[in-house]
């Protein structure tokens, strides 16, 4: 059963992957895949091949067809590492070829997601899970060593300045909140002090390379073998930037006692490492100084909470449900109280 052709025109992409000298023959086997919660993601199989296809959404947003660009230049350049990611087979960033949609193919991964469920072998093995959990962060290291210049990104962030424009860049967004009817401003204990905090601890010195810029549990696709990362996926917001903050989010959205749900099933069944064993995973497959790690773990936390908030200002404005608004907001709140612990005793 195909997905409806207003999204996929299964012509279109016939015509264009013989143009590209791809395998030919019937469109066959065509699933719709979970992954992204915006992005069209479509398995199929053609001349006994199998692909994945990402676009866009049926109505696209302004910025989707160069969020996709962007995504498949970064997954292109990380063909040939060893960072698990999805490989690009071809991309089409012409949207004129399918009805206004960039979109491009890559292999399908072999994994799970493991906040959605675990397979029998990793449900009962906590050693198994423990693994899990430094995997994620020796991949995010493997990320963190490859030359962006090298590897073609030169130009693909504005990494100058960026550690710099980080807390007036979200202190403004969240200002930008309150002009919206309903909102009447954030309530968000330890706002100013962490904000100030983050300013003055600065780290004086780092270096540039890839971000993914989203990384946590979710958004890593694990071997059904194993505990080892099979694929990082959903790069919508990856750029140049310090590599650190990556670490600094995966800490902020690590599950504690306290907090297994955000991390699903995974986070339930218990086992996971540390966050100062992940620190160390990290430490020990890097070259880079985490002597300030704790400011990436406090600014990530500044970061996503502000982000979040906006669905609850939103929400207040009856652009987003309210229910929704009320749970992010619970969340935002739990990720300052976070921060300010970071502050007191550190990420680890």
């Amino acid at each position: 059963m195909r997905i409806a052709s207003d999204v996929v025109d299964y012509e279109v992409l016939a015509s264009w992957m013989d143009s590209q000298g791809l395998p030919g023959g019937e469109i066959e086997d065509v699933e719709q895949l979970g992954g992204g919660t915006q992005n069209v993601l479509l398995k199929f199989r053609r001349g006994g091949t199998e692909f994945v296809l990402r676009r866009g959404p049926k109505h696209l947003r302004a910025k989707t067809n160069e969020v996709l660009r962007r995504e498949a230049r970064v997954l292109s350049a990380l063909d040939g590492t060893d960072v698990p990611a999805p490989r690009i087979i071809a991309a089409c960033p012409d949207e004129t070829v399918m009805h206004g949609a960039v979109f491009y193919l890559m292999t399908p991964v072999d994994g799970f997601n493991a906040t959605t469920g675990l397979p029998a072998l990793h449900a009962g093995d906590a050693s198994i899970r423990h693994r899990m959990g430094l995997e994620a962060a020796i991949s995010l290291a493997r990320l963190g060593a490859v030359d962006h210049e090298a590897v073609g990104l030169d130009g693909y962030g504005r990494p100058e300045g960026f550690l710099e424009r980080q807390v007036p860049r979200w202190t403004s967004e969240l200002e930008g909140y309150s002009k919206l009817d309903g909102y009447d401003g954030p309530e968000i204990p330890g706002l100013d002090d962490v904000a100030a905090w983050l300013e003055s601890h600065r780290p004086a010195d780092w270096r540039p390379g890839i971000m993914h810029g989203d990384y946590h549990l979710a958004n890593l696709m694990f071997s059904p073998s194993g505990p080892e990362v099979a694929a990082i996926v959903d790069w919508e917001m990856s750029t140049i930037g310090d590599p650190l903050l990556d670490l600094g989010w995966l800490l902020a959205t690590w599950p504690d006692a306290d907090s297994v749900d955000i991390a699903g099933p995974v986070g339930q069944a218990g086992g996971l490492p540390e966050p100062a064993e992940l620190i160390a995973a990290y430490a020990a497959n890097s070259t880079r100084n985490l002597d300030a790690i704790d400011w990436y773990a406090v600014l990530a936390c500044f970061k996503l909470g502000i982000v979040l908030e906006g669905t609850h200002a939103r929400a207040a404005a009856g652009k987003a449900p309210r229910e929704v608004g009320d749970l992010l907001h619970t969340i935002t709140l739990g990720l300052f109280a976070r921060a300010e612990k970071f502050i007191s005793g550190g990420a680890a």
